[in-house]
């Protein structure tokens, strides 16, 4: 097994709506117990809008909490929409759910990015009193850079952009920083003097810090690096052995330091409730878009594949096959929705994927439709019978496909809600290991929904399913293995349900 195996970590995705904006994080759990959390700000021009993604926090041993810097198609510096700061206090609200979830204190935390997200890690930092900061090559004028620098962020983080909007925003991090009464916290400052920015960004600031207890500041002179997004890049390796040190308690001071402090046995059902209630994917209550054409197993010609379906309480719907992004149709008034994609596709078997998203970003559950893209519509076989007797296509069998739970998912139980598409068929069984479990309804449009009223016992599961029409034909089987990963549910705080591992 290689390392990357090995080293990877499982990330949850969700959207924290209880502040006044809206705000999607990932998380990854701590390994072996650790009783930190890291926050993640995202740096200029990362994938995503997430900062330190593709594996190069993977060997932390802490918790990790990613923060996208995106509100209505827009970097913001994690501030403000049209000069209202409910970004900045929803980024704020969603740092403090987390680590009070975990049972951590701001001693316990680590405030971490580069470029605007420097500037994030210090703001958040200094403003709500996190014990530990890491900022590499930050901006202190901020509305002076998103003006120079940041187009599309500008109007919207100002509204109308004016002399006096820019230098309220250029005032905010200075201001922070002067007047701070956390003192005592770990700062460690990154900067280059090859960074074209930090003559004016950071060398004129650094006079601010006087007075902190422990403030780091790390001047990488290397004459082999050029530009602030080479010194970002070039201090990447540095910034996480850094943050290594940090959350593991050892910070490069004089005196005595305290390392260790793992917990593996601790109950996470405090964080596991909070991920559970802000899952960004609300399949239960957010029905899978309903794709109407083309049929399933469907033969089209590679340049006339047209998609069309419901979404009801989407705003688009997300299209996926292999795991790329393939376009994002608007949904309409009604809930339907339709697709075409511009370039013919490869001749061959094809599985697309679906889910809607609605105003908040939050996501549907997942459905697919599987169609093969031939060089010429195919008609229906014919046999050849009688003379004088019209040939009739064959019998076709029902083609079933399951689209949660998706193969080797890890469920959370003890209730496992199973899904999918049966065109044609009337009814779908289930089994397990030659044990019949149960059978469900085909609705009229293919859709299956089948939700025993047991509980699953914790483990692997090898359930398989069958379509069948009207006239007795059946599918092939296909089979359906998960893991359950918990085996009963525990009441938590905030009126929302905990799973207990």
């Amino acid at each position: 097994m290689s390392n990357t195996a090995k080293n990877e970590r499982r990330v949850i995705t969700g959207v924290d709506a209880s502040g006044p904006v809206p705000v999607e994080y990932r998380f990854s759990h701590a390994k072996n117990g650790s009783r930190h959390l890291v926050v993640v700000f995202a740096n200029l021009n990362a994938p995503g809008e997430y900062g330190m993604g593709g594996g190069i926090l993977d060997n932390l041993r802490s918790n990790i909490l990613w923060i996208r810097d995106s509100f209505d198609g827009a970097n913001s510096y994690y501030l403000c929409q049209g000069m209202d700061f409910g970004i900045e206090r929803s980024v704020a609200g969603l740092i403090a759910r987390v680590m009070n979830a975990l049972s951590l204190t701001p001693d316990q935390c680590t405030m971490f990015g580069s470029s605007k997200g420097g500037s994030a890690a210090l703001l958040f930092g200094l403003k709500y009193g996190y014990k530990n900061i890491i900022a590499s090559v930050p901006q202190f004028r901020i509305g002076t850079f998103v003006v120079s620098a940041m187009a599309d962020s500008a109007p919207a983080m100002m509204g109308e952009v004016t002399e006096d909007k820019v230098r309220f925003l250029d005032s905010i991090l200075p201001e922070v920083v002067r007047g701070s009464a956390n003192r005592s916290a770990n700062i460690y400052l990154i900067s280059s003097p090859q960074d074209r920015q930090y003559a004016i960004h950071i060398e004129p600031y650094l006079g601010l810090f006087q007075g902190y207890e422990n403030f780091n500041f790390i001047f990488n002179d290397s004459p082999l690096i050029s530009g602030h997004d080479k010194v970002t890049t070039r201090n990447i390796p540095s910034m996480v052995g850094l943050l290594n040190l940090v959350t593991h308690g050892v910070v490069p001071r004089i005196g005595a330091v305290r390392n260790g402090r793992e917990e593996p046995q601790r109950d996470t059902s405090g964080i596991d409730g909070y991920l559970s209630a802000t899952s960004q994917v609300r399949g239960d209550d957010f029905p899978a878009p309903v794709v109407l054409t083309p049929a399933a197993e469907e033969r089209l010609p590679a340049h006339a594949v047209r998609f069309v379906g419901s979404a009801p309480r989407a705003v688009r719907v997300s299209i996926w096959e292999n795991g790329k992004f393939q376009g994002s149709p608007a949904v309409a008034p009604d809930g339907s929705w339709t697709w075409e994609r511009e370039k013919p596709w490869a001749k061959g078997r094809h599985v697309v994927r679906f889910f809607g998203v609605d105003a908040n970003n939050f996501h549907s559950g997942r459905s697919e439709v599987v169609f093969t893209a031939t060089d010429d519509a195919v008609a229906p076989s014919s046999v050849a019978g009688p003379p004088g007797v019209v040939a009739q296509a064959p019998a076709q069998s029902p083609v079933l496909s399951v689209t949660s739970p998706v193969p080797q998912q890890q469920v959370q139980g003890p209730a496992v809600r199973f899904t999918g598409f049966a065109p044609g068929a009337v009814r779908v069984d289930f089994q397990e290991r030659g044990t019949a479990l149960g059978t469900c309804e085909v609705m009229a449009d293919g859709a299956w929904a089948w939700a025993p009223g047991w509980a699953w016992t914790e483990g692997e599961h090898f359930v398989e399913a069958v379509a069948v029409d009207a006239m007795g034909n059946a599918s092939a089987w296909t089979s359906v293995p998960f893991v359950l990963m918990n085996a009963y549910i525990v009441p938590a705080q905030g009126g929302y349900t905990a799973t207990r591992y």
